[in-house]
């Protein structure tokens, strides 16, 4: 169990949920994770962070009703200062969409997008220095970007968040694995033709559960839908999973939980 401190730039901090039907989201998730809730900064409108045994793991907020957005879950990557990010995310290709901006006392932010498209967002803490718990069930444990191919972006996360790569030697396995000080904090996989049209490039959240087939079992029995079915995975068991307003999120038993 890690305790939030400052975090190496370039490391995912926190991941947020940005929704249309904020109660019955906080009821879905409540039960999946036994997560509760408190209210966070409202500068976007309704927002609330989600806890377990009191510590912040997540982040739900609420969508305005004129916003016809895609509804998943955004990966935030730890800097020290948004506005410098911003403007290297520019210079690099990328886009920035939302900010930077104060999120109150709590942090600056910025929502941004990579040169294929996949949205992520940049952290500067205040007070608020991210997920303040981690390991165990309910906590997000892994952050990956699905991607087309892995070298059209990676020079791209390189440059802006300064990451050493190691890739896996494989003829039919595009995948690399991000490093910060010398540990893996998270990684790229290029799936090709494999990526689902409808999302496109998209960095997916791995939550920890204790029983990966019994949470998949309680995904649907709460409105969500199991995309993929629980399988062994080199990390775990493992299933993909969608909420009832159609975010998808990764449900893992770790090998080494």
């Amino acid at each position: 169990m890690t305790e939030a401190t400052r975090r190496t730039p370039g490391t995912p901090s926190w991941v947020s949920l940005m929704v249309h039907g904020l109660d019955a989201t906080r009821e879905f998730y409540g039960a999946l994770f036994g997560w509760e809730f408190v209210p966070g900064p409202q500068q976007l409108g309704p927002y609330d962070r989600a806890l377990l045994d009191g510590k912040e793991v997540a982040g739900i907020g609420q969508l305005p009703p004129d916003r016809h957005l895609p509804v998943a879950w955004t990966t935030y990557l730890a800097t020290d200062d948004a506005d410098e990010a911003a403007e290297t995310i520019r210079c690099c290709g990328g886009t920035v969409a939302v900010g930077p901006l104060d999120a109150g006392e709590a942090g600056r932010l910025a929502i941004c997008s990579d040169p294929v498209g996949a949205v992520f967002g940049v952290w500067q803490a205040g007070a608020h220095r991210g997920t303040a718990t981690a390991g165990t069930p309910g906590t997000p444990v892994w952050n990956e970007l699905l991607t087309f191919e892995t070298s059209a972006v990676a020079k791209f996360y390189q440059t802006v968040f300064r990451y050493e790569v190691e890739p896996v030697v494989s003829a039919d396995f595009d995948y690399l694995t991000l490093h910060l000080d010398g540990r893996p904090v998270a990684a790229l996989h290029g799936v090709g033709t494999a990526l689902p049209r409808d999302r496109g490039p998209h960095w997916m959240t791995y939550f920890e559960v204790a029983d990966t087939d019994a949470a998949a079992r309680l995904v649907t029995e709460l409105g969500g839908q199991v995309l993929r079915p629980p399988r062994e995975g080199a990390t775990g068991r493992m299933a993909l999973v969608a909420d009832p307003e159609g975010a998808v999120f990764t449900i893992v038993h770790s090998a080494t939980v």
